[in-house]
């Protein structure tokens, strides 16, 4: 989700050619917000509450590149 969506407003930016300096600095301070904000907030929930689950799909799915084929448990 997190991927799409910088994905999404830099294609934006690219398309109707707005990308400035301030732009690629205020992308690059909000990924690494939501960079820290995943590994000390919500991966530490998510363990929390799914335990093994979680560390199993930890194992199989990578973090920030999509998968390009199905995931079998």
């Amino acid at each position: 989700m997190y991927v799409g969506f910088f994905a999404g407003w830099m294609g934006l930016w690219i398309v109707f050619g707005r990308a400035s300096r301030a732009a690629l600095i205020i992308l690059l301070i909000a990924m690494a917000a939501v960079v820290l904000f995943v590994k000390f907030y919500e991966e530490p929930t998510l363990r929390e509450m799914f335990a093994a689950d979680y560390e199993e799909y930890c194992r199989n799915v990578p973090r920030w590149i999509p998968r390009m084929h199905a995931w079998n448990r």
